[in-house]
């Protein structure tokens, strides 16, 4: 079916970009405190989660959706720059935005809507980015 050949190299390397990006996003040199506060988890909560699952089911989740956006940007004449604009779009307008009503109605802050859908606006931008400029 044509449209459909995408460069599943690509597609890994946009998956391990958002566990870069997250690991610094998320730090405590960044926004990892606030994002403790805003989400009321603790230390030892943290410490004793089972992180082999959540990392793992993470990194599938984040694979199929770096696959999708694959499936859109597969035309030939989209680029690095278009990627990264249409990446953007994406993690903006769909998934910042979406994570962004569920938090309204979820009660939380808008310091929490604002460090997640930051950050999946800037991994999306990069998958973009990666996707457009390996084809």
């Amino acid at each position: 079916m044509e449209g459909t050949d995408v460069n599943i190299w690509a597609v890994i390397v946009s998956a391990l970009s958002a566990f870069l990006i997250g690991g610094l996003w998320y730090s405590p040199a960044l926004f990892g405190k606030a994002w403790m506060k805003e989400t009321g988890l603790t230390n030892e909560e943290i410490e004793n989660a089972n992180m082999a699952k959540i990392f793992g089911l993470a990194f599938i989740f984040i694979l199929v959706m770096a696959y999708s956006l694959a499936m859109f940007l597969n035309d030939p004449s989209i680029d690095m720059q278009m990627g990264a604009f249409y990446g953007f779009l994406t993690g903006f307008t769909w998934v910042a935005l979406a994570l962004a009503v569920n938090s309204l109605y979820e009660r939380k802050s808008w310091k929490y809507m604002v460090i997640n859908g930051a950050y999946w606006s800037v991994v999306f931008t990069l998958m973009g980015l990666i996707l457009g400029a390996w084809k």
